[in-house]
């Protein structure tokens, strides 16, 4: 740590010989970026920054020592194409397939003039490359919606926001290019290496100046990912408040989030209708928040620690294990070479939340760098708006601090360390509420939560110099989670001890047409939980093997076969086949469908400790073994497709997407709040158990810097109650979205988001007391936030915001709450906001 702090007292030196250039570099996602600036950090460069949208690269380094052709040759050896070097074959192809951006096909040596290629046969190629203008101020810039075209054929493009452009010609060929107010270009093209074309003002034009500028794109999927995956940037979770991962995603409408009970203040998440247990949470790729600490973990990672998330829907890659069923969610946190050298974010809200993260960064040499990340929240006042007796929002508070460290050279060594503590304690319960003399008693009901987390993970990584292609990697990570928790007169604790490790080979198959994945895994986890009197221990020692085998022979289908064994102590061998296939109709129209199954074990009192919020009483019916719970796992098969088509419309780009999944279970851990009011039933299930999905979303820059985004989703989830298929309760079957992101210049930016959400069954209440029954269904209803955001230079940010602008909240969302100890109190029946609105105010400082 102390290694962090040295030498920010030397952060303004000044370096002699220092300049600067900027050029494109081919890439496609996060891990090429990551890729990219730590070659060149490792290489001797003072920095690198690289786009994902742009593909553009702004370094700088000492002209004594290094020069522009050694930098992109640095770059292709690494496996990124540049202006004037080509990542040899084998190399690119051994990138992961998210890594995969479009190149030409063709070596950078044929030996082949533009005439034999013609005399052997060759068919239409593709022409890449960008289109620029020319910029006194501020160098080339991207021309967007300029036009290329064959001469003598009808084969045209247009550049896109980043004026990026793909044609399809038979070489060699004569290429034209054109744009209002600029001199036309003509020049002849011999090979499909990536062009770089820059456009003069024209003299003849009495114009005046024209200023065209790309936009950086917040969220996207990769036309080159086979997977449906979405990406969320850094830039996206700036749009709200976004304290932390649960709250990430209040402006997608892929993931539904909600408060898991009207005590805690947990918020939970839902993806393909399934609640976030489903979903396999990972942490650069290592499976941190799972077990016991699944309901909490969401709130452990705070948002300025983020630097992207990915999103896929449908079962993910076998390398990663076999519990993602409905889907999984990738957090990348920021790494010690590329984030600020100082970052400090502020935020306060008028239920009187406060929260404060620090990030220190150090680059010790150029091997080495470390990160300090430290992180505070609290709520200090009792807030009860709608007077039923009960904190709207519980007091408490939360440190977190993440230590990592991070090592690569030129040699294909790569390893990163992270060194991770958590404490989170809140109180939640009736205003009047003493700790000191109500605790466990009936004088006042109480709610405690006492949660701490400590942790090791980390990668190690080696590329082989001679066989780029060839690579090994191991991941592992260490945990104990421990939470000691009262509910009224119910108490619950639970520890969790963890060890997790994944050796990971990749390689081909006689050419890079087929590569293939494989390797070891080893989950070691350790259970012990007390629920009152009842004691419930268990482990799980799961040993396991995967392959995975990619076929990319064209440019438009791939696929992505997978299949792992892993031998459960208690369960057995368990078997996982995934599948992957992905056309594209041109490189903007991709179809993909995915297939595959997983299986988990249900962790029933902490995956429904918003439950706890009540008297109902827990049964555990017709168990079937001794082991755990008694119940059996679950398991479930996952099938769908993704459509994307991206499109210019008026030279603005935009983008149509549209996916339908189904969920079936063979077997899930039913939870039945439905036989009565007063019970919490968990049995096998017997008959149907599904989810199906359809989502459609649209995004367009409607008017200059003005981004909208629509989307609409349906839900039909299903589940077999003691013989009776219902709708599961609490799920809204309808959800529309709409955002609205305009940034007025580059001080500021506006933000808001609104969607609807119809109407949710709730659980049966019909045997209690009529006034203390619900309805069959909850109301639909609307919500709306809003952000705006000042920027001051390019260090400081103020940022002011309100949730729930129309101050929408559900009534009495707590049955009997004048008498907690009473069988019919319930706060776990929530299916709309508890707070009113909340107005928050911010601020961001940073040191780059």
């Amino acid at each position: 740590m102390l290694l962090v702090l040295a030498g920010l007292s030397n952060a303004n030196a000044q370096k002699k010989n220092i300049i600067t250039e900027t050029f494109r570099v081919n890439g496609e996602c996060i891990q090429c970026q990551n890729r990219i600036e730590s070659a060149l950090r490792s290489f001797g460069t003072d920095k690198a920054s690289w786009s994902i949208e742009t593909k553009m690269l702004t370094v700088s380094y000492d002209s004594t020592k290094l020069s522009k052709a050694k930098i992109e040759k640095r770059l292709a050896d690494v496996g990124h194409d540049t202006e004037d070097f080509k990542a040899d074959a084998k190399t690119y192809e051994s990138l992961p397939s998210c890594c995969h951006y479009y190149r030409n096909n063709m070596p950078v040596s044929t030996g082949l003039t533009p005439n034999s290629s013609r005399e052997q046969g060759a068919d239409m190629q593709t022409i890449r490359g960008v289109i620029l203008e020319e910029s006194k101020q501020a160098g080339p810039v991207p021309l967007v919606g300029a036009t290329i075209y064959c001469i003598g054929t009808n084969h045209i493009s247009t550049t896109d926001s980043e004026g990026a452009f793909s044609l399809q010609c038979a070489l060699p060929t004569q290429v034209a290019v054109s744009y209002v107010g600029y001199k036309p270009d003509t020049l002849n093209v011999n090979s499909t290496d990536d062009l770089k074309i820059i456009l003069k003002p024209s003299s003849a034009a009495n114009l005046n100046e024209v200023t065209v500028t790309g936009k950086n794109p917040t969220t996207y999927i990769s036309s080159l990912s086979t997977l449906n995956t979405l990406n969320i940037g850094s830039m996206e979770l700036t749009k709200a408040a976004c304290c932390n991962l649960s709250e990430s995603f209040e402006t997608s409408p892929s993931v539904d989030v909600t408060y898991s009970d009207a005590v805690t203040g947990i918020k939970q998440i839902q993806l393909l209708g399934l609640s976030g247990n489903y979903t396999q949470i990972t942490t650069e790729n290592t499976p941190e928040i799972r077990g016991l600490a699944g309901s909490y973990g969401l709130t452990f990672i705070p948002g300025p620690w983020i630097e992207g998330i990915q999103v896929t829907k449908g079962t993910g890659s076998v390398v990663n294990g076999f519990e993602s069923i409905a889907g999984q969610i990738n957090v990348e946190e920021l790494k010690p070479d590329k984030m600020d050298r100082l970052f400090v974010n502020a935020y306060a809200n008028e239920a009187g939340r406060l929260e404060t993260t620090t990030n220190l960064s150090q680059v010790i040499n150029d091997n080495w760098s470390t990160a300090l990340l430290l992180h505070a929240n609290g709520v200090g006042t009792r807030n009860d708006n709608n007077d039923d007796g009960f904190l709207d929002i519980p007091k408490g508070r939360q440190l977190n601090v993440i230590n990592r460290w991070q090592y690569a050279n030129t040699k294909g060594v790569f390893a990163q360390f992270a060194i991770k503590a958590l404490s989170d304690r809140r109180q939640a319960g009736q205003t009047d509420f003493d700790a000191a003399t109500d605790k466990l008693t009936t004088n006042q009901y109480g709610v405690g939560i006492d949660v701490s987390q400590y942790g090791l993970s980390g990668k190690l990584g080696y590329i082989f110099p001679q066989q780029k292609y060839k690579s090994i990697g191991f991941i592992f990570s260490a945990h104990r989670y421990n939470n000691s928790s009262y509910y009224g007169l119910t108490s619950y604790n639970a520890k969790q001890n963890s060890v997790y490790a994944n050796l990971i080979y990749q390689s081909i198959i006689g050419t890079t047409n087929h590569k293939f994945r494989t390797g070891l895994s080893f989950i070691d986890d350790r259970y012990n939980e007390t629920y009152n009197i009842e004691n419930f221990k268990r482990k799980e020692i799961v040993p396991g093997a995967f392959f995975e085998y990619t076929y990319a022979a064209s440019d438009k289908f791939t696929a992505i076969g997978g299949l792992r064994f892993d031998y459960h102590n208690a369960y057995g061998l368990m078997t996982t086949p995934r599948l992957h296939l992905k056309y594209d109709f041109t490189p903007q129209t991709n179809l993909r469908f995915s297939v595959g199954s997983g299986f988990r074990t249900a962790n029933i009192f902490a995956e429904n400790s918003g439950l706890f919020a009540s008297a109902r009483q827990y049964s555990i019916l017709n168990p079937t073994s001794n082991y755990g719970y008694g119940l059996s796992p679950e398991k479930a098969w996952n099938y769908g497709f993704n459509f994307v088509r991206k499109f210019k419309l008026n030279n603005r780009s935009g983008a149509f997407s549209f996916d339908a999944y189904r969920t079936s279970f063979t077997n899930q851990v039913v939870v039945d709040v439905d036989a009565s009011p007063q019970e919490i039933n968990f049995y096998n299930l017997k008959g149907k158990s599904f989810s199906n999905s359809l989502q459609a979303e649209f995004n367009y820059e409607l008017i200059k810097k003005l981004d909208v985004r629509l989307a609409y989703r349906w839900l039909d989830v299903r589940t077999n109650y003691h013989g009776t298929v219902l709708e599961k309760p609490l799920i809204a079957k309808h959800r529309a979205f709409v955002n609205l992101a305009y940034e007025a210049s580059k001080q500021w930016k506006f933000d808001l988001t609104t969607q609807w959400l119809s109407k949710k069954r709730l659980p049966y209440t019909g045997s209690n007391p009529s006034d203390k029954q619900l309805g069959l269904y909850s109301p639909a209803f609307v919500q709306m936030s809003a952000q705006v955001t000042k920027q001051f230079g390019d260090k400081w940010d103020v940022y002011v915001g309100a949730e729930n602008l129309t101050n929408f909240k559900q009534q009495n969302p707590i049955v009997s709450a004048d008498q907690p100890f009473s069988p019919y109190f319930d706060g776990s029946m929530v299916w709309g906001p508890i707070y009113g609105r909340m107005v928050y105010v911010g601020m961001r400082f940073r040191i780059k």
